[in-house]
């Protein structure tokens, strides 16, 4: 049976038309568990659901497991079974087709569920997971709770606002995403802050200057910031950036790498922007950038414009050679590092 998606799982469990065999699994955990429990409490019916609902880790035996699903439910019609976070990987042979043998021939009075909320599935899969997984779309429905496009997760983001008293502008929505990345759980928990705070200050819509104080950046949001001021030539803000990162314990062949994947970025945007393309073209060529990535396409855009193709080749060069300083010698990683930035305002300047 091919697989369905997290609409179809929805009206499934709505009308009570359930399968026998579900493997909910993917990357979207804090949309995965809710749907798995609603699964589960609805499988395990409403008569002595304690009963006909039994739980298992990837710890128990896979005995015990067939022995729950085979077992008829206690005074009712039907039962459930959930296992979280199977392994196959983990499991012995035999252990293995015992599963697989019993999603084969489920009763009609049980459903068995695996769903995944902490571990996520190869994406390469080994012999042990190919067997169980496809043993599972064969005989019943698999859900891939994939990573949620911009335009569904604004919807989401912005509907939470507004359960909690706020409004959440697109504006202020894409800054936060550029902040805090696009994890619903660290997204979920940015926004509580951001609500509570707004309606603490007697307003309901969360602005962006609100999101620009409010919001951590991580290492790699302040090394891009660092790169565009040393772009707009920007020196004092650009050295301060280079030594906050550094003063939080910042790794710096770390910041390097960040500061190499910024001029990348401007590199590959320069050439589409002269080729005749749009910046969001290097998405066709570099995966890298789809989904949650756009951000660092705009910021290559803005940071390149004083640029030269030539001045960002020159730069790309500099970066290298640093590498290679701060890897091969003794030198102190600090004046290798501010080095760097010297050299690299002169390309700027030279452009």
């Amino acid at each position: 049976m091919p697989g369905i998606t997290r609409q179809e799982l929805r009206e499934r469990v709505s009308s009570g038309k359930l399968d026998s065999l579900y493997v909910l699994w993917g990357e979207e955990k804090l949309l995965l568990k809710p749907a798995a429990g609603k699964l589960i409490d609805r499988a395990s019916g409403e008569g002595f659901p304690e009963f006909n609902s039994v739980r298992f880790t990837n710890d128990s035996e896979a005995e015990k497991i067939a022995a729950a699903v085979e077992a008829l439910p206690f005074m009712a019609e039907h039962k459930c079974v959930a296992v979280s976070d199977f392994d196959p990987e983990t499991k012995s042979s035999e252990d293995l087709e015992r599963i697989c043998s019993l999603m084969e021939d489920l009763p009609d009075t049980a459903t068995l569920v695996f769903y995944y909320p902490t571990i996520d599935i190869p994406k390469k899969r080994p012999a042990k997971w190919k067997k169980f997984l496809d043993r599972a779309e064969k005989h019943g429905c698999t859900v891939d709770f994939q990573k949620m496009g911009d335009g569904d997760m604004y919807r989401m983001m912005r509907k939470g606002a507004q359960r909690q008293g706020c409004e959440l502008p697109e504006k202020s929505f894409h800054r936060l995403m550029e902040y805090a990345g696009k994890d619903l759980n660290t997204l979920s928990r940015e926004l509580e802050k951001l609500c509570a705070y707004t309606l603490g200050m007697g307003r309901e819509e969360i602005t962006p200057e609100c999101v620009e104080e409010l919001t951590p950046k991580s290492a790699e949001i302040k090394v891009f910031k660092m790169v565009g001021d040393l772009t707009a030539g920007r020196y004092e803000a650009a050295y301060n950036g280079l030594d906050q990162v550094l003063s939080q314990g910042e790794d710096p062949v770390s910041v390097l790498g960040a500061m190499a994947s910024a001029y990348i970025d401007m590199y590959r945007v320069k050439t589409a922007l002269e080729s005749g393309l749009t910046s969001s073209a290097v998405t066709e060529y570099a995966p890298e950038y789809k989904g949650g990535g756009s951000f660092r396409l705009r910021n290559a855009e803005r940071s390149s414009r004083r640029l030269s193709l030539r001045s960002i080749k020159k730069c790309l060069e500099l970066l290298v050679n640093a590498d290679m300083s701060l890897k091969g010698s003794s030198l102190d990683p600090r004046l290798v590092l501010e080095g760097l930035m010297s050299r690299l305002l002169m390309a700027v300047q030279g452009s």
